[in-house]
């Protein structure tokens, strides 16, 4: 039996060591490791195994990280994410950076004139 143990011990680090990557690689470089997430599809949940110990992992994943790590299933979907307060001035900069995607993106509706979409 303990080469079980030894098996399930491996397969559980190697899932944390990956939801690690993932969630590192999710990162904004400006945001100095804040609004962390990652969003695993019902397909990827069936890849990784039992959803108690994806969740586990990747709760475990997110304090490597320095995270407050939470975890939401939703319509098949896991959502982690880090549940920290963030400091001011990267909530500033985040505000900042979303209401210029949102900018980008409402910049060719808004230019044009009626009768001509």
């Amino acid at each position: 039996m303990p080469a079980k143990d030894e098996l399930a011990k491996r397969r559980y680090d190697n899932l944390v060591d990956r939801l690690e990557s993932l969630m590192e690689a999710a990162l904004k470089p400006g945001y100095q490791g804040y609004y962390g997430q990652l969003i695993l599809s019902s397909g990827d949940l069936e890849e990784m195994g039992d959803l108690k110990d994806v969740r586990r992992a990747a709760r475990e994943a997110g304090r490597r990280l320095g995270w407050q790590p939470k975890t939401q299933l939703v319509d098949g979907r896991l959502f982690v994410y880090d549940d920290r307060e963030v400091p001011e001035e990267i909530s500033r900069l985040a505000m900042r950076d979303a209401a210029e995607a949102v900018d980008a993106f409402m910049r060719p509706y808004m230019n044009r004139t009626p009768g001509n979409s």
